[in-house]
């Protein structure tokens, strides 16, 4: 039986997809999980998973071809398998008719969201649904409500922040009206699509509305949260937030940043951090015109605006324990807590992992960084250069760089490197897309901005999707040496310890020296030992002699 694959919905506003770059042909195998194609939105570009086996029979759009949401796709099926009759009635780039008929030939993977749900409206009220906030979100947790109902929305405002399975995002409203029904309560999870809010003329009665658009069961309530409780007391907070700030500074409640869908997009073009950033708009509200006129020199108030940003209303409060009594805490895990567990899990359970380790003289890198460090407007770390070295490394030990499958395994002969970050929740991996062709001071500065924009909940889905091979340092914690869990579906990790100041042997004489350990973990199904040795062997070179990555 031929499933017809549409063009997906890969963001809230996407309306229609530009298929950038196919990884599979007419007549290749296809296995559940392989991505098929990248897919350009109006947000970003995105790796698209097929979620059937089979053969693929047909390509609906070709490379570089735009097509409207729902669109033909593709169709996988059995090899050799007409296909005739589901192209002449699929040939349409428009949205398919539902049917009702349990003989369909065909399975429709479907996509829309639940706001073309065939209800008959109120004028002027829109459903909003759970977004699809990543590639690989099936569910998400409201964090935050930033408005509550009754409140006026304004096209561009933020509605609430949503957790998913890779990071705590603003969800803006594309609508304007009152909020006039919450479907999904802070903390609250629930599937994508799932009705979140409801939004029209100030009062409209929408009471049945919900119960119209249910399905039944969607919302999962967390066991340790009480809506009914929590709410009157979450309404008052937001209320003396807001009259407590000022809206000059830019700085939201819960030190979040107002700014317009077309800001925010030419700030992360631009590698603008928007909290340094001035809005003349409405509230304070940063406009297109405002980064395009923000100059480095602007940062005056930086330290002032992070202060703001840390509200005591965001510390916990600690738990007093008093002596001799039995005090346990039950903290509710995230959903990125829960994806960590699930992924580490099975990446530890299923890759056969082994250790390498070994100690690199750090005395010329030393005198290299400092000598680096002494250019105008020029600042790298250690970490900057090990990152740089692997990357070096990686191009001439391409099995390193690779990913296990069932079927073969896939040499990525581009270098995409993930660099460990530790935030609040747990850990994120950041990635630097194509690393070997960036230098010193380029690494060092992306790294800066994508940990900072990860520690503040300000980094995108797609700037954590890609990497071929993950670095996680903890030496500036003073761990000496360690070993990694591997970042699946990379080949290999990592370690990289402290630098260490201790007596070594140079020329047969013991002097005073600096080393550090590193540690690669690796996937035996895809690097061998020899292989991983091989490749510690080159890293150690470019580490122990820096100006020989200049050649």
């Amino acid at each position: 039986m031929a499933t017809v694959i549409k063009m997906p919905r890969l963001s809230d506003t996407m309306t229609e997809g530009t298929v950038a770059t196919w990884h599979k042909k007419v007549g290749d195998k296809i296995s559940d999980g392989d991505i098929l194609a990248e897919i350009e939105t109006d947000k970003a570009t995105m790796e698209f998973e097929s979620f059937n086996s089979g053969t693929l029979l047909h390509i609906g759009i070709n490379e570089g071809e735009s097509a409207p949401v729902d669109s033909l796709l593709a169709i996988i099926g059995k090899e050799g398998e007409d296909i005739s009759d589901v192209l002449n009635g699929n040939t349409s780039n428009s949205a398919p008719k539902e049917t009702t008929s349990d003989n369909e030939t065909v399975t429709e993977v479907k996509t829309e969201s639940k706001e073309t749900k065939p209800v008959d409206l109120p004028k002027g009220v829109v459903y909003i649904t759970m977004p699809r906030l990543s590639d690989t979100m099936t569910d998400g947790t409201v964090a935050t409500w930033l408005k509550k109902v009754g409140d006026k929305v304004v096209e561009g405002d933020i509605l609430a922040e949503i957790e998913t399975d890779k990071a705590t995002m603003e969800f803006e409203s594309f609508n304007a009206g009152t909020l006039l029904h919450i479907g999904i309560q802070e903390g609250q999870s629930a599937p994508v699509d799932s009705l979140l809010a409801i939004i029209g003329p100030e009062g409209t009665d929408v009471s049945g509305l919900a119960d119209q658009f249910s399905k039944g069961g969607n919302v999962k309530e967390n066991s340790s949260f009480e809506a009914t409780q929590n709410n009157n007391s979450t309404e008052i907070k937001e209320e003396e937030s807001a009259s407590n700030q000022e809206v000059s500074n830019n700085v939201a409640r819960k030190g979040r940043v107002f700014a317009s869908p077309l800001a925010k997009k030419i700030a992360e073009e631009k590698g603008i951090n928007l909290n340094d950033v001035k809005g003349s708009g409405e509230n304070g509200r940063i406009v297109k015109s405002d980064v395009e006129q923000y100059t480095p020199a602007k940062q005056e108030n930086k330290t002032e605006s992070s202060a703001v940003a840390v509200s005591p209303q965001a510390t916990a409060p600690k738990m007093v324990v008093h002596a001799g009594e039995v005090a346990v805490e039950e903290v509710k895990n995230s959903q990125m807590r829960k994806v960590i567990a699930k992924r580490l899990s099975e990446s530890k359970f299923t890759a056969p992992h082994y250790y390498l380790k070994i100690e690199v003289s750090m005395d010329e890198a030393m005198q290299s960084r400092n000598a680096i460090n002494a250019l105008p407007d020029t600042k790298v770390s250690f970490n900057d250069l090990v990152i740089k070295a692997s990357a070096m490394a990686l191009k001439k030990h391409p099995q390193v760089n690779s990913q296990w499958k069932d079927d073969a395994t896939i040499i990525n002969h581009h270098v995409n490197i993930g660099v460990a970050v530790a935030v609040e929740d747990g850990l994120v991996v950041p990635v630097l897309k194509f690393t070997d062709m960036m230098s010193l001071s380029q690494i060092g500065a992306s790294v800066k901005d994508m940990a900072g924009r990860a520690k503040n909940k300000k980094i995108q889905p797609a700037e954590m999707e890609g990497s071929t091979f993950t670095v996680s340092n903890l030496g500036m914690f003073g761990i000496v040496e360690f070993t990694s869990i591997i970042n699946q579906p990379n080949s290999a990790i990592l370690s990289v310890g402290a630098i260490v100041e201790k007596p070594v042997v140079k020329n047969g004489q013991i002097v005073v020296g600096n080393t550090m350990m590193l540690t690669l973990a690796c996937d035996h199904r895809t690097v061998d030992g020899a292989t991983g040795a091989q490749f510690l062997q080159t890293l150690k070179q470019y580490i122990e002699n820096p100006v020989t990555m200049l050649a």
